[in-house]
């Protein structure tokens, strides 16, 4: 069984004022997603499906162009629109805002049938994350309620040129996620990594600190136990202009009920993205330097 990998690309658009901006940081122009597809191959993921929107699909199919993935890795695209909602619900009037990431992962259920990981289309993971979710997810075959994700060490998320937020992850003695803490303004300090709270006080974080940067993995029951909570979540916030379904919402209520449980997997591998405009530099020299060592 080879797992899927889904990207959530819907948000594209609107991020960068249109694809054509979409920034090629490679050597030869890759963009960040062709790296993670390629780092995906190579781990073995079988097919990968991308969550778009009508409104640049052919804009987004020119710039993911299929026929250098070597028909290594089936294609799959699905669509993530604001009245794509349940029976009985529809999109309050002058909502413009997508539903969120949880609802963007239900656009795949009719075209996903395997343990599968998700990934935002515009962040750098690396090979190593990828190796070791895929090696995960293939022992959950038939499994349910079984999840994952990739625990990085906060010191491989930081940037350097100012703060970010992080999920801060607790875990048991098995490893499993008991509890995820969102921590804002972290960064670099004369005193090492700190945070300031709510009050402006700072405080200290241990560099080793598992933190989430989003990616998971799911068995396929997911979806079915998503839509199901995503019903109970537009009957109490369904006529809000800017309420979002998200990710760590759903996975949060299940872990609490106790229908899931959620392995925490360790990684080495440096994630990077363009947070603030001033980062695209270190990230091209980042991908720069890969090439140059033959990663890439």
């Amino acid at each position: 069984m080879k797992p899927t990998l889904l990207v959530l690309a819907a948000g594209m658009g609107s991020r960068y004022g249109g694809l054509k901006q979409m920034d090629g940081v490679g050597p030869h122009g890759e963009i960040i997603m062709d790296y993670s597809i390629e780092d995906a191959i190579r781990a073995g993921f079988g097919k990968v499906v991308f969550v778009i929107r009508h409104s640049f699909e052919e804009e987004f199919k020119r710039h993911i162009n299929t026929d250098h993935f070597g028909g290594r890795i089936e294609v799959q695209y699905v669509f993530q629109e604001l009245d794509c909602l349940p029976a009985g619900f529809s999109v309050p009037e002058g909502r413009e805002k997508p539903w969120g990431t949880n609802h963007a992962i239900l656009m795949a259920k009719d075209v996903i049938n395997e343990p599968f990981a998700i990934i935002n289309a515009d962040d750098f993971y690396g090979r190593d994350a990828f190796m070791v979710i895929a090696d995960y997810l293939r022992t959950l075959e038939g499994s349910k309620g079984q999840y994952c994700m990739v625990g990085y060490r906060l010191e491989n998320t930081l940037s350097e040129n100012g703060t970010v937020s992080r999920g801060v992850c607790q875990t048991d003695a098995d490893g499993m996620l008991v509890g995820m803490t969102e921590r804002t303004s972290i960064g670099r300090t004369a005193n090492g990594i700190e945070y300031k709270d709510a009050d402006g006080s700072m405080h200290p974080l241990s560099a080793d600190a598992t933190v989430s940067m989003n990616l998971f993995g799911f068995t396929p029951d997911y979806f079915a136990e998503s839509e199901r909570l995503f019903v109970d979540f537009l009957r109490e916030h369904g006529n809000e202009m800017k309420s979002e379904y998200y990710i760590p919402f759903a996975v949060n209520t299940f872990i609490a009920s106790g229908y899931a449980r959620m392995k925490v997997l360790k990684t080495t591998a440096q994630w990077f993205g363009v947070t603030y405009k001033e980062d695209r530099p270190m990230v091209v020299d980042r991908l720069r330097r890969l090439h140059d060592q033959g990663v890439y």
